[in-house]
């Protein structure tokens, strides 16, 4: 399997893995000026790159998750906590930044945004049933398992 990433833009930069030992690949801020994000807040990050996942067949998917320092440390994360791009999409991959801080934060150019993790994706057969299995649980606890 082979990612292409075509850039868009003269100043974007190629994702790439900080370690040998990272999942994800940085995916960074192509802007030309700095965006303040305030509280509450969320904000279209372009990255100035396209992306094919060649030989993918449906099977994988880009997945674009939060960077650990900035949403533990300052509140800055996905709007829709983890995006997706599908393998058949060749537009700009832009980053929707939400605040969840009680202060403004300021995203400079070139600034590492997201992670863009490949991974594979299941995808069965949809089949309409008129029952389903019993278990234990059943219809209870719904958000919690009740112990």
């Amino acid at each position: 399997m082979v990612l292409k990433i075509k850039k868009l833009k003269n100043s974007a930069k190629l994702p790439f893995c900080a370690t040998c030992g990272s999942a994800g690949y940085d995916l960074f801020a192509c802007i030309g000026e700095e965006i303040r994000i305030m509280p509450g807040e969320s904000v279209p990050i372009p990255t100035g790159i396209a992306a094919e996942l060649e030989n993918a067949d449906g099977d994988h998917a880009l997945m674009i998750f939060a960077r650990s320092s900035l949403a533990c440390k300052h509140g800055i994360a996905p709007a829709n906590c983890v995006g997706v791009v599908d393998t058949d999409y060749r537009g700009e991959i832009v980053v929707f930044l939400h605040n969840h801080s009680s202060s403004a934060y300021t995203v400079r150019p070139n600034d590492r945004i997201a992670q863009l993790i490949v991974m594979p994706v299941c995808k069965p057969e949809i089949v309409q049933s008129d029952s389903l299995s019993d278990t234990d649980r059943g219809t209870g606890g719904f958000g919690s398992t009740a112990r």
